[in-house]
């Protein structure tokens, strides 16, 4: 369906987005009583690895999806 470079490309895109999505998503959220007061660099880089894992995990399945919908050509 697509070649590699063109896979590549959609992935890279694809992950971004779920990323930066996901990050304004968790930034709209109020979970600052979670961390201690004080905390709140250790709490930033929390929120963006929680951010980097949910926006890749979103990313994947899309791109499974899209490439599971694209070998169904192969069923017939």
């Amino acid at each position: 369906m697509f070649s590699v470079g063109q896979m590549a490309l959609i992935s890279i895109f694809s992950h971004l987005f779920f990323i930066y999505m996901t990050w304004r998503l968790v930034m709209a959220l109020n979970i600052d009583y979670i961390f201690k007061k004080g905390r709140s660099g250790e709490a930033r880089v929390f929120l963006l690895f929680l951010t980097i894992v949910i926006g890749a995990g979103v990313s994947r399945f899309f791109l499974e999806v899209l490439q599971w919908s694209g070998d169904l050509t192969y069923l017939f």
